[in-house]
């Protein structure tokens, strides 16, 4: 059966999965760059941003495991871009240029829907006003028996969270504090339904997955 997935969502310590500050300039916020440093360490980052090298090991192992069996993908506008309210026209086409890494229908959860957005390498993204349960509905038809990936932000994935319905939730728990951002655990209480089901450490970060009962 299907499933909806969390993975690699990096979290500082206290919490934090975006810097204070978000901006153009600035997507991940004050900060928040530090949180992917991890990532662009391993080969499968370094192949991403068009570089060569990188390492391999557990940290690459759980990058090249988070986009297998993919067929759709829910973010939250925050992801998208940071323009906020009503779109003023619909220039922005996200933060990845004209060939985004989904390759698939994308949902955005946003207040201020507009027309669909096809791009460049099979992602077209979907900008859906609607609650988590239908739009994790219309991700699953399109997604055609492959899993769904929820991607960020913290609200988004808490969203999902509290309505059950995250299967698996990868967290890589990053060793530094971020203070201010954009924090996952807030109105979360113990995270009841959900049992951490692995804990793997690398010199880097700590994955820790939660699964559903």
């Amino acid at each position: 059966m299907a499933k909806l997935l969390v993975r690699n969502l990096a979290i500082s310590l206290d919490g934090y999965v975006a810097g204070p500050n978000q901006g153009p300039d600035n997507p991940l916020g004050e900060g928040g760059m530090r949180l992917h440093e991890w990532v662009f360490a391993t080969r499968t980052g370094n192949d991403w941003s068009g570089g060569a090298g990188g390492e391999t090991g557990i940290d690459d192992d759980f990058i090249k495991a988070g986009e297998v069996g993919i067929g759709a993908t829910i973010m939250g506008r925050n992801m998208f871009g940071p323009i906020r309210g009503a779109w003023q026209d619909e220039e922005w086409k996200g933060w990845w240029g004209d060939n985004p890494p989904y390759h698939h229908d994308t949902f955005v959860m946003t207040h201020h829907p507009r027309v669909s957005l096809p791009m460049d390498g099979g992602t077209t993204f979907h900008f859906v006003d609607d609650t988590p349960e239908e739009v994790l509905r219309r991700a699953f038809k399109a997604a055609e028996g492959k899993d769904v990936r929820l991607g960020g932000g913290s609200s988004v994935v808490r969203q999902f969270l509290q309505a059950g319905l995250v299967d698996e939730l990868h967290l890589a728990v990053v060793p530094i504090l971020l203070g201010a951002g954009e924090r996952l655990y807030d109105g979360l209480g113990t995270l009841p339904g959900y049992a951490v089901s692995s804990v793997i450490r690398s010199p880097a970060v700590t994955h820790v997955t939660f699964t559903r009962a």
